[in-house]
């Protein structure tokens, strides 16, 4: 879950790190890390708090509230292409048109017969 909101996460020695929008919590997991960052527990409760994030947990449902702060939101400027780029380069040939055969020499019997006039 924490990796989730997270941006980045990593072991230093026998600490966790977890870093988001510039703050870092660490928290010692023991003389030896895991091999997946996804198989450590830890308290979530302060690890969210030290993130920025507004946690509460209310026993009788079982839950776990988590609340990220409100952050603005802006829709992006509009394209505006005032320049068009330049025509690429094309490295592929143009198309040549096949030549005719010319013939020389004596010319061929012809394969075909002819009709027999009357």
């Amino acid at each position: 879950m924490l990796l989730e909101l997270a941006d980045r996460a990593w072991y230093d020695g026998a600490e966790l790190v977890i870093e988001r929008d510039g703050r870092r919590i660490r928290v010692v997991v023991g003389p030896k890390p895991f091999e997946r960052l996804d198989s450590v527990y830890v308290a979530a409760g302060p690890f969210l708090r030290g993130l920025g994030e507004s946690v509460r947990y209310r026993g009788d449902r079982r839950e776990l509230e988590i609340r990220t702060p409100e952050q603005a939101v802006a829709s992006p400027t509009p394209f505006v292409a005032t320049v068009s780029p330049a025509p690429r380069v094309v490295f592929t040939p143009e198309p040549v048109a096949t030549p005719r055969p010319v013939w020389s020499g004596s010319p061929l019997p012809r394969r075909t017969p002819l009709a027999n006039p009357p």
